[in-house]
């Protein structure tokens, strides 16, 4: 048995998945690994129709449908859903045993090398299940906050960190306090938006920014934003589910100490896997998690019981893919393809595109709807007929101000194709 056993472990540890925690050989062994970037520009590179079509290879997409809804999770590439398959059976077969004893430092490594991916220190990063998870830690065990004081949201913000915000309430006896955003939006109305709110409202001490909001898709300009919040006394949480992953400004620059981030949409690791960022030196700012001692770990402020452990077993090899690809270079080519629909479209009266065309507030995200269809049903009916009539997959997305909307999210394996059969969906049910 003991034989056994050891053999067991052994295997488990010599799998590609193990290999791939230690370095990037995995990802050289894929027979479908990409050709290098050479001294092409990012702008370049996502003009190059032959580099990206290798890029699409890598991932087993449904042709059954035009998919333009993958700001939900990202798939997982081939090379990762394989891992994340040899881990599940692993984990499998070595039961608790395997659990217990050679998990623990393999999600140690997965967490070391999310931390040097994102260029920070790895005890300023505790993993998650997802962003919802990071935020509603961050928010619900913040302890700046006391009786009278207020708390800042956006009407563009994530429905469950809004509602998050709101039970501050009653569990701290802050008073919340709602903006909207401007739409149309430009950047200096936003920031000015921003400034605005901060000096009608002295007593705000917590302020919620979402980098990429999922609902028109702008990329809000956080580190300005934060330096107002910092110059007034507020101190911010940063929703960066759709941010990390597929905008290139590195996370420290973001000037912002508390991030919730999302593994699974952008960085494209199996779905449950997310991270919360807490700068050094701030951990105590936050309440331990129940029964946890009150010190500088990071990891005292989480506590998800048992994980999915094939889930971050595979997210190294994510990683890895993410890093070959390159976030300037996914930024590239998420605009591009972007920005070729929302092009086409433009100037059409039958419509309301609710992006910009300011590369600084631009994201893969964009919504629009049909002029005057501002109920969720009306939405509803709308993507309904695309899909039916054209085969192509967008979703109804409702929380902005101005009202409902419809989401368009392509992905790094989208192509112009799609972008064209968009376009095309989009004027039949306008017409």
């Amino acid at each position: 048995m003991d034989r056994q056993r050891r053999a067991l472990l052994r295997g488990a540890l010599a799998l590609p998945v193990a290999a791939a925690l230690s370095g990037a050989n995995a990802m050289d062994a894929e027979p479908l690994a990409l050709p290098a970037v050479g001294a092409r520009t990012p702008a370049e590179l996502a003009a190059d129709e032959t580099w990206w079509a290798q890029v699409r290879a890598l991932y087993d997409v449904t042709d059954e449908v035009v998919m333009l809804d993958n700001g939900y999770w990202g798939a997982m590439a081939r090379p990762v859903l394989q891992a994340y398959q040899q881990a599940t059976a692993t984990v499998n077969a070595g039961n608790a045993w395997f659990g217990r004893l050679a998990f623990p430092p393999l999600f140690e490594q997965a967490r070391v090398r999310l931390a040097q991916v994102l260029g920070v220190e790895t005890d300023e990063i505790v993993l998650t299940r997802g962003a919802t998870e990071a935020m509603q830690v961050l928010i619900g065990s913040y302890r700046g906050l006391s009786p009278g004081d207020a708390v800042l949201y956006a009407d563009t913000d994530y429905d469950s960190m809004i509602s998050a915000m709101q039970w501050l309430q009653a569990r701290r006896g802050v008073q919340p306090v709602a903006i909207t955003l401007p739409e149309p939006f430009d950047h200096d109305s936003i920031v000015e938006t921003y400034r605005r709110a901060l000096a009608a409202n002295p007593r705000v001490r917590l302020l919620l920014l979402t980098h990429v909001n999922h609902r028109n898709g702008m990329l809000l300009p956080v580190a300005e934003i934060a330096a107002l919040a910092r110059a007034a006394g507020v101190e911010v949480v940063l929703d960066a589910a759709h941010g990390i992953g597929q905008v290139d400004t590195p996370l420290r620059a973001l000037g912002v100490d508390f991030i919730g981030i999302n593994l699974h949409k952008w960085i494209g690791a199996p779905v449950g896997v997310g991270a919360v960022y807490v700068r050094r030196g701030r951990v105590r700012d936050l309440d331990p998690y129940m029964g946890e001692q009150d010190h500088d770990d990071i990891r005292t402020r989480v506590h998800t019981g048992t994980v999915n452990f094939a889930a971050y077993m595979a997210l190294p090899v994510a990683l890895d893919l993410h890093e070959r690809i390159g976030v300037a270079n996914k930024r590239a080519r998420l605009l591009r393809l972007r920005n070729q629909w929302m092009d086409a479209l433009r100037g059409d009266e039958r419509l309301q595109l609710l992006g910009s065309d300011d590369p600084r507030l631009s994201s893969a995200i964009t919504s629009f709807r049909l002029r005057g269809q501002t109920t969720m049903r009306d939405n509803t009916v709308t993507s309904q007929r695309m899909m039916k009539q054209s085969g192509v997959f967008v979703v109804p997305r409702e929380g902005l101000a101005s009202g409902a909307c419809l989401r368009v999210t392509p992905g790094i394996f989208s192509t112009p194709a799609q972008m064209d059969a968009l376009v095309a969906a989009v004027r039949a049910v306008a017409a």
